[in-house]
């Protein structure tokens, strides 16, 4: 695979007229939200007016006007880059994501099934929504992996009835073959307890968690301040998580900025890195020829695709049974 100085390389002398022309389309893209937003922001100030005249400052009918102006902006805004975001992935992402791996295909608006998500463990709560895009599938080093961004969602009422979304995960989820026969259930999640509570108080809400399998200890202390292990066989879990493996995974949660989340279940290994985003869309209000946004893109797509690197799976660390 590709080093990331020889894809922003790539990314610049290759795809560099594409962007100038995408660059372009940006820039028109602004001027048309700022002549938009002038418009709506004049509409909103005489209807606003009007209402304050007749039923107050603080009437139902402002905070209606407020909620419907900021979706009709919501419409708006993705109507004007709905053709820009589209080009983007065609002429950029594709792309790139070729010149990491050939044997890798992309389609922007397919995304990993939702029995993947759910088989991984990561997250026990219910999904009421779940959707994606920027799905990869392939294989890198003879291991098959396939990759998109996730957003999952739960929905719960309050006390006057009232619908509430909240994200359950939203980020970009891998699921790659597992070299090794796997029977039992580990998940790796980030240490939040221990963190928030310290050892000894955030020990004890682990340990407590009824959702979750036992939580089982390893003696890799860097590894140990990080993450805590859920498995329901602590021999295997310990098979599976060598010292190596753990570095490996340490060494992986530094290059990133998220929060790491890993299971092997049914000969697979789940990764969950909870960006808080969709990664491949293209930024509106920043330059495309911005070194700093060309290293997003370029370092996202590199750590995602060399997780198989990172984490050796394509060695023959244990052997199919």
């Amino acid at each position: 695979m590709k080093s990331v100085s020889e894809l922003t390389d790539f990314y610049y002398k290759e795809l560099y007229p594409q962007l100038s022309e995408l660059e372009k389309t940006r820039i028109a893209i602004l001027s048309q939200m700022k002549f938009y937003g002038v418009i709506g922001a004049v509409i909103f100030l005489v209807i606003a007016f009007w209402i304050e005249e007749r039923f107050g400052l603080f009437s139902p009918f402002m905070i209606f006007l407020f909620v419907g102006m900021v979706a009709l902006g919501g419409v708006i805004y993705k109507m004007l880059i709905r053709d820009y975001t589209k080009d983007f992935k065609e002429r950029i992402i594709s792309p790139l994501i070729q010149a990491i791996d050939p044997q890798l295909s992309y389609t922007p608006y397919l995304f990993l099934p939702r029995h993947l998500f759910e088989r991984s463990a990561l997250f026990n709560h219910s999904i009421d929504r779940y959707g994606g895009n920027d799905c990869v599938r392939g294989s890198v080093h003879n291991i098959p992996i396939e990759f998109s961004d996730i957003h999952a969602e739960y929905q719960t009422r309050d006390s006057k009835g009232r619908t509430q979304w909240h994200t359950l995960f939203r980020g970009l989820f891998l699921v790659a073959e597992f070299n090794k026969y796997v029977k039992s259930k580990t998940v790796v999640l980030p240490d939040l307890a221990e963190k928030t509570f310290g050892d000894l108080i955030g020990g004890w809400l682990q340990s407590i968690n009824l959702s979750r399998d036992k939580v089982i200890q390893l003696d890799d202390p860097e590894f140990e301040k990080q993450f805590v292990v859920y498995g329901n066989d602590p021999i295997e879990t310990r098979y599976i998580l060598t010292h190596s493996m753990m570095q490996r995974i340490v060494d992986f949660q530094k290059k990133i900025p998220h929060p790491l989340f890993i299971s092997f279940v049914q000969n697979h290994i789940h990764v969950a890195i909870n960006t808080g985003k969709d990664l491949f869309e293209p930024s509106v209000f920043t330059s495309l020829l911005e070194y700093k946004q060309a290293m997003e893109y370029v370092n996202t797509l590199h750590y995602t695709i060399g997780l198989i690197e990172e984490l050796k799976l394509s060695e023959k660390l244990w052997s199919k049974i």
